[in-house]
């Protein structure tokens, strides 16, 4: 038991000193490489904490070979730019000037909803406000609004705004969500109208959101 507790302790200091000298960010900030290297060094660790019949150095060593190899690339990545783009990858955009990038959506596979619904985290509700929407290499989605849609606090400015209304999701990828239509109070009839206007049929609809006063937005299948 004292040998199992001795153990633990080292491996444990060990690991903690080796994810300091990596510099490692927050869980949701970190590369792809950067999470792979630290879920191996966990279970690296975790081998020999738990085999006590397996000596404290051979589990020593793959834990030092592991940090000077992201030692290694960490420079490699630093100082090349196609290493950089090869391990690390590079951003992707999912919106441009107040379109969804489908290619680009179906690549990264992320759906219209689940983009949307960030948006909505973001305080985002208007499509079309959205001159660019880029999924970094970390993972995060960074949102950047038109400058008019960047406007000084209304608080601060003395003005009195009108709260946003939430679009609705009306058809998601060519299919139509019928439990979203109570809440606009409509129904498929008032679909048929709109794609009537649109000259299309659901399917080739990719996403189409509607607010209760009736504002739509709009994108057509193949469109980006």
């Amino acid at each position: 038991m004292l040998i199992s507790f001795i153990r633990t302790v080292i491996l444990y200091s060990v690991l903690i000193a080796v994810i300091r000298l990596m510099g490692k960010r927050q869980l949701g900030e970190m590369e792809p490489m950067e999470f792979v290297v630290t879920m191996l060094l966990a279970n690296l660790a975790a081998v020999p904490m738990q085999e006590t019949g397996i000596p404290l150095l051979s589990g020593l060593v793959p834990i030092l070979v592991v940090l000077s190899m992201e030692l290694l690339l960490s420079v490699l990545v630093y100082h090349s730019v196609g290493a950089r783009k090869l391990l690390c990858g590079k951003p992707v955009i999912l919106m441009e000037n107040g379109r969804l990038l489908q290619k680009n959506l179906k690549k990264t596979r992320i759906t219209p909803d689940e983009l949307t619904e960030f948006l909505r985290m973001e305080g985002v509700v208007d499509l079309s406000s959205v001159k660019y929407a880029i999924l970094e290499t970390g993972g995060q989605i960074s949102v950047l609004p038109y400058a008019k849609g960047k406007p000084a606090n209304a608080k601060a400015a003395g003005v009195r705004v009108e709260d946003t209304p939430l679009p609705v999701t009306v058809i998601s990828d060519g299919q139509v969500l019928e439990e979203n239509l109570p809440r606009l109070g409509k129904d498929r009839g008032w679909v048929a109208a709109v794609l009537t206007n649109y000259g299309c049929t659901v399917r080739d609809v990719y996403l189409l959101t509607a607010e209760p006063s009736g504002k739509l937005y709009f994108c057509r299948k193949g469109e980006a």
